[in-house]
């Protein structure tokens, strides 16, 4: 197990309420965008700009790239407007896991911006996919979203 990987307790794991509905970041490549297309589900977008803001108003699942070089480097792994959304108190209290993608030719730093949120947010890491994800990945979150939420 990844050194930033945690395990949460069930009893401490807040499962959300509502329809499934997920805030996601995608960089210019839109890489993340074109699986959230696919994933189909309620969603909103980190802006890209960084002057501009998201606040939320209801739990969600976070969705984000990793940028990270490999070689056991994890600065810089989640990206800057993830981190000032989530600075945002009321953003980062919403949260109730994370979903992450990364490349796996950078090794232990695949997608490891969901293990350091988890950890940082104490949320659960509830997977991983590798860049634009496969039709496996999309129904397996799909089927991972509809069993966490609690209607």
């Amino acid at each position: 197990m990844h050194d930033d990987v945690i395990r949460i307790s069930n009893k401490d794991i807040k499962k959300p309420k509502g329809k499934v509905f997920v805030v996601y970041f995608s960089s210019v490549s839109n890489n993340t965008h074109r699986f959230m297309e696919k994933l189909d589900v309620n969603d909103a977008r980190i802006p890209y700009e960084l002057d501009d803001q998201l606040i939320v108003q209801k739990e969600y699942v976070l969705i984000t790239p990793t940028y990270a070089g490999g070689g056991g480097d994890t600065k810089g792994a989640v990206p800057v407007q993830v981190i000032r959304f989530l600075n945002n108190e009321n953003n980062r209290n919403l949260c109730r896991g994370v979903i992450a993608s990364g490349n796996t030719n950078f090794g232990d730093t695949f997608a490891i911006a969901g293990p350091i949120i988890s950890k940082k947010l104490k949320v659960p890491l509830l997977y991983q996919f590798e860049l634009l994800g496969t039709v496996n990945d999309v129904e397996t979150i799909r089927k991972i979203l509809e069993d966490f939420w609690e209607e």
